[in-house]
């Protein structure tokens, strides 16, 4: 046992190791002294409303020509809309004080709208997110009075948050971050004599502070005074009236040990991780534990089972006794809507074969944050090409199930589960048009969407439900009998609603930790980096829904209930009513959401999670189960 664990301990720290890989093909950009490093916006987000705008959906300084980066299919989802912005920054030259807008004399003029609309957006507390170089701006959580006391606690871990607040409140009162103070950090590498040597930019931080148009002292240059810490008053915004204000930035370079290929360390480091490992480690402890009981449990009760069953001399007796052999000419009796099981089973084929491939592969570094929406688009992609596997599957078993007509159980499988996700989906991107929110997917965006779903997923399932109805069907072990058996009355533990709440306990702790990182990369614009847990995680849910399955099915057929099918889906998928509870716990409790729309697309995408976790377990579940029950049946004498 003690060998088993040091393996397992040996195999976490590999998969910590992991993280730092990076994608191939992306290559370092080599700076000289005084080359432009462009400075980039994302968009503007807020836990609170779950809205994200476009950076110049504000009033902010912009440059001569706007230009837009082309995006991904995960950015366009993401909500992302990188642009360009006015914001000069070169190589290792510092910048003390400048004025951002064309004008640098006049200061900008807010509109009455103008100065509602940005005094909303600070009281619903956005965040301005930029980049350079590919990094995200990043803001210290904390700061230390003076230069000796920071380098005395170097040694400590600084905490960050991703980009930086476009204002705080005082009271009644708005105040605008408008004065930027950037902060690059370089890593200088090794040239060769006679050679200018490059940089690469490591770290991006920025310091937001709100500065008074007055104290600034802008002049015909464009050049400002910083006022000192203790006699600056801050820029408030006024959303009854015009504003007037300037918009300002510095520019700070500091060089850094950190190499390029560490660079997201920091970044990917924001939250404290000792908790994380010891949960999991924890999980996986108890996990394995209780799957080792069930499992020698089960083993022991089926060998004494069938041992009995197979004594010759006890036959009699034997056929006298209530249990799971007694069934065995029901066991197999096709379900009610075979069709739409099957499809169900299919599309969870489809989420299994693309959440295996997406976790390993961001796993070993290739699907990183620094690759900008790549995990979304893989796994869009992926979802449209595994619908040859979750067609081939669900064919086959639509023709053990006494099924024949396969075409309108094709449809079925393409058709169930994307139809509902793309309904749901429309439903709440109409919404988020109503707030003109970058957050919408844009129609062009939905349309190739619908082509991609129509053009390759539809065609492939149709070509995996072909060959998988044309496949031999599953051979079951025993005959099924004409007239289907009497099921005695059941005792309250063995309903159905019981076996979901028992039954989902287990698979839901092995990752519930997990689930809090999860839901904070997507609801607090977080990054989620931790794949080698995940990975782990994921096993680990593969083995607990299979192990709990089993148990279930198998105190089901003792009780001489034979209609496992259906039940068993339903059942194994237990964990996903756990998981909409943690869901409704973390809206409460961790998420200050108070409005209509952002609490609708909050529950509207929760939904759409909770339906794919139960897809997902009920197929893991299900196909278990069935193995469970060939491999029983067949091993004992009927005749």
């Amino acid at each position: 046992m003690w060998e088993r664990l040091r393996y397992l301990l040996l195999l976490l720290l590999w998969l910590h190791d992991t993280d730092s890989f990076y994608v191939p093909g992306v290559a370092p950009i080599n700076f000289h002294w005084n080359d432009p490093v462009e400075i980039k916006a994302v968009k503007l987000t807020s836990s609170r409303t779950q809205l994200p705008y476009e950076y110049y959906s504000l009033p902010f300084c912009q440059p001569t020509e706007i230009t837009y980066k082309a995006e991904n299919l995960g950015e366009v989802l993401r909500g992302d809309r990188i642009v360009n912005t006015p914001f000069q920054v070169f190589m290792n030259v510092e910048k003390k004080c400048e004025v951002l807008c064309n004008f640098p004399n006049k200061p900008v003029t807010l509109t009455v709208d103008q100065s509602k609309l940005m005094a909303e957006r600070i009281r619903e507390d956005y965040y301005v997110h930029l980049i350079a170089d590919n990094l995200p701006v990043a803001t210290r959580l904390e700061f230390y009075s003076n230069r000796e006391e920071e380098e005395k606690k170097k040694e400590k871990d600084v905490q960050f948050e991703h980009g930086y607040r476009l204002g705080f409140l005082d009271g009644n009162k708005f105040y605008l971050h408008n004065h930027l103070s950037f902060i690059l950090y370089y890593h200088r590498e090794d040239v060769e004599e006679n050679q200018e040597p490059t940089y690469r930019v490591v770290r991006f931080e920025v310091i937001p502070q709100s500065i008074k148009l007055e104290d600034l002292k802008a002049d015909e240059k464009g050049m400002c005074t910083l006022p000192e810490a203790t006699g600056s008053a801050p820029q408030e915004i006024d959303p009854t009236k015009e504003n007037q204000l300037l918009f300002t930035y510095s520019v700070h370079w500091e060089e850094s040990d950190i190499k390029w290929a560490s660079r997201w360390d920091t970044y990917l480091t924001m939250s404290d991780v000792q908790i994380h490992w010891f949960s999991i480690i924890n999980s996986v402890v108890v996990v394995f534990f209780l799957s080792g009981i069930l499992s020698m449990i089960i083993i022991r009760t089926l060998r004494k089972d069938i041992a009995n069953y197979n004594k010759e001399d006890d036959i009699e007796d034997t056929m006298e006794e209530s249990g799971w052999k007694l069934v065995h000419g029901d066991v197999f009796r096709p379900p009610q809507y075979p069709m739409i099981l099957s499809s169900l089973l299919g599309s969870g084929i489809q989420l299994f074969c693309m959440i295996l491939i997406v976790i390993f592969v961001a796993m070993l570094g290739m699907l990183s944050p620094s690759s900008r929406g790549a995990l979304m688009t893989t796994a869009c992609f992926l979802f449209m090409f595994m619908g040859v596997f979750g067609g081939f599957f669900a064919g086959r078993l639509y023709r053990t199930l006494k099924g024949h007509r396969w075409k309108k159980g094709a449809f079925c499988t393409a058709t169930l589960y994307p139809g509902v996700v793309f309904g749901i989906c429309f439903v709440l991107n109409c919404f988020i048009w109503g707030k003109h929110s970058s957050g919408a997917v844009p129609f062009p965006t939905m349309v190739a969407l619908l082509c991609m779903w129509f053009g390759i997923s539809l065609p492939l399932v149709y070509l995996g439900y072909y060959f998988g109805f044309r496949k031999q069907p599953y051979d079951n072990p025993v005959r099924t009998n004409q007239i289907p058996r009497q099921i005695p009355e059941q005792r309250w533990y063995m309903n159905k609603f019981v076996g979901i709440l028992m039954a989902g306990i287990l698979p839901f702790g092995a990752m519930f930790i997990e689930l809090f990182f999860i839901f904070s990369a997507i609801w607090e614009n977080q990054f989620y980096y931790l794949f080698g847990f995940l990975f782990l995680v994921f096993i680990i849910l593969v083995v607990s829904c299979s192990q709990i399955s089993i148990v279930m099915v198998y105190f089901q057929l003792c009780a001489e209930d034979y209609r496992w099918w259906w039940r068993t889906f339903l059942v194994s998928g237990g964990s996903a009513f756990y998981v909409l509870i943690y869901a409704v716990f973390y809206f409460v409790n961790k998420l200050d959401i108070v409005e209509f729309i952002p609490s609708l697309l909050y529950f509207g995408y929760t939904a759409l999670m909770v339906l794919s976790f139960w897809l997902l377990t009920g197929t893991i579940g299900f196909y278990a189960a069935y193995m469970f029950v060939r491999k029983i049946y067949a091993a004992v004498k009927i005749d």
